[in-house]
């Protein structure tokens, strides 16, 4: 039993889901970071409108995409971290390759180099850092 000066010391359990998801860097993870986003802003936001939050889980589902197809090796993780904003929320998913995203011509006879074509419609900016261990793609999406 703790003496009652170490009761109620303001060490709670967080509440709701967290603001960071770490995934394994394979394809199904890119389901995984749908759901989590919508989630998280259900809970931490719900006063998001229902398109904002389609918008959002576009921008992850990309965004993820693009970290498991170019940024990572079998074995990696993919790190997504969400925050909120007055005004918006930020997507940042992490991967371990320092290789900078670019954009690529839209093909018709292949399905894909439309992410950062999706990710530059929807949110209302975006970009790269540079980590020690990798780089981070982010974007900001209006709530």
């Amino acid at each position: 039993m703790l003496p009652k000066r170490y009761e109620n010391v303001g060490c709670h359990p967080p509440v709701g889901p967290p603001p960071q998801l770490l995934l394994v860097g394979a394809p199904e993870s890119v389901r995984a970071a749908r759901a989590y986003v919508r989630e998280f802003v259900a809970f931490h936001v719900p006063d998001t409108g229902e398109r904002r939050v389609d918008d959002l889980q576009l921008v992850v589902s990309e965004l993820v995409t693009n970290a498991v197809r170019y940024g990572t090796e079998p074995g990696d993780s993919v790190l997504v971290v969400l925050a909120v904003t007055g005004t918006r929320v930020r997507v940042e998913v992490r991967d371990p390759v320092r290789r900078r995203p670019r954009f690529r011509v839209a093909s018709q006879e292949r399905d894909r180099g439309r992410g950062l074509i999706i990710v530059d419609a929807l949110a209302e900016c975006w970009g790269v850092a540079d980590r020690p261990f990798g780089k981070a793609v982010w974007a900001e999406v209006a709530r």
